[in-house]
């Protein structure tokens, strides 16, 4: 099980890198998280909703309602222009904190820490 704060500080960088592949509804993301993590992360839509409706209104993403063929609506978020920069800029962040945690996690670490 993934510490919350780890997965709360993680929450908007994965939404907006699984709507850079394209637009997705809420039960598809949670999905989506799901495999990708090999099932270790476990959202609900008590806990995303929430965090895309904030990302809404900080202009990261949009939303449209479409009808589908049954006739019923699903809300599908997009990533905007400026969801894109900011995703960029975390990606760069996340990336910097992997590689030390690697580096140090690694088997032999040769900086003396000490």
């Amino acid at each position: 099980m993934a510490y919350k704060t780890l997965v709360a500080a993680s929450t908007k960088p994965l939404i907006l890198s699984i709507l850079s592949h394209g637009k997705s509804y809420g039960y598809q993301i949670i999905k989506n998280v799901e495999k990708i993590s090999n099932g270790e992360l476990e959202w609900t839509d008590a806990m995303l909703y929430p965090v895309l409706h904030r990302m809404e209104k900080e202009g990261l993403i949009s939303s449209e309602w479409i009808i589908l063929e049954n006739g019923r609506k699903r809300k599908y978020y997009s990533i905007t222009p400026s969801g894109k920069e900011q995703r960029e800029a975390t990606k760069v962040q996340w990336l910097n904190v992997s590689s030390a945690l690697d580096f140090l996690w690694g088997a032999n670490p040769t900086l003396d820490l000490g």
